[in-house]
């Protein structure tokens, strides 16, 4: 299969149209303000190397979801630079994309980045029919894993339907899979459950400290206040995280104490001081 390189060729119509039209702007401003109907012209302006063809017939002609998604992992794996007009044309689809992006994001032999892509196009058109998936692989992630990230967005997108399974989940995920789901149900104020599995992890977690402080100011429970104050004192606190335990405190309508953190590296590279 050839994979055509869209982005150079738009860089050679776009020169082409700057060559001819040189005289008629005066500013870069005009000519940005101007790049989304440029390149609305581009995808449909015939090309010779797509035999008349333009740029959205050509993919448009590709007639199901499963021969688009190889072509979407061939350019994954050459050197040319990924199509927009090609994940477009997959979501189009609707849901009618969905059992073969399940199958791509599923197949652990896919290349990771074509993975991805499924889960924001799954995600595009509406599918939930992974939502249990995505909560399990939360349930065991480790603290750098990128395909959990993208699908822990895509619950957060799922909104309240995913909640009672993400609640269920909570108990038997490590910490880190705990972390990540509270992140998303900490959007959901009242949530049963939510502040005390917050306050756990606070208490048991202290290098993530800043994090979970974030997340008990955005849940709005009031009863996160005396923690909060009593960490914010701690002696052992870095200026970092001060700076989120503070703003978690105003957040529920407290003041945080006043600290002195004037021997604190990081204080130091902050605020300039030797």
């Amino acid at each position: 299969m050839t994979y055509f390189d869209f982005d150079a060729e738009f860089t050679k119509f776009l020169h082409a149209w700057l060559e001819e039209n040189q005289d008629k702007y005066d500013h870069i401003e005009q000519i940005e303000r101007l790049m989304p109907d440029l390149y609305e012209r581009f995808i449909n302006s015939p090309a010779d190397y797509l035999k008349g063809q333009t740029p959205r017939q050509y993919f448009e002609s590709i007639p199901d979801v499963p021969r688009l998604l190889e072509m979407m992992k061939g350019y994954l794996m050459s050197d040319v630079p990924l199509p927009d007009l090609l994940p477009l044309q997959i979501s189009s689809f609707g849901l009618q994309a969905e059992t073969p992006l399940c199958e791509m994001l599923l197949n652990p032999n896919a290349p990771m980045e074509a993975r991805m892509l499924c889960v924001n196009l799954l995600q595009d058109i509406g599918s939930t029919r992974l939502m249990g998936t995505y909560i399990a692989w939360q349930q065991t992630r480790q603290e750098d894993d990128e395909l959990a990230d993208y699908t822990l967005e895509s619950l957060e997108e799922m909104g309240e339907a995913a909640l009672p399974f993400m609640l269920e989940a909570l108990e038997e995920a490590n910490d880190t899979g705990r972390e990540a789901l509270l992140s998303v149900l900490s959007r959901y104020p009242g949530t049963p459950g939510v502040y005390e599995h917050l306050i756990r992890l606070f208490d048991t977690r202290p290098d993530r400290q800043a994090a979970i402080a974030a997340y008990l100011g955005r849940l709005g429970d009031e009863r996160a206040l005396p923690v909060l104050m009593e960490r914010a004192l701690d002696d052992h606190v870095r200026y970092l995280d001060y700076i989120e335990l503070r703003s978690a405190i105003e957040a529920l309508g407290g003041e945080a104490p006043e600290r002195d953190f004037e021997s604190d590296p990081d204080y130091d590279a902050l605020m300039g001081t030797d």
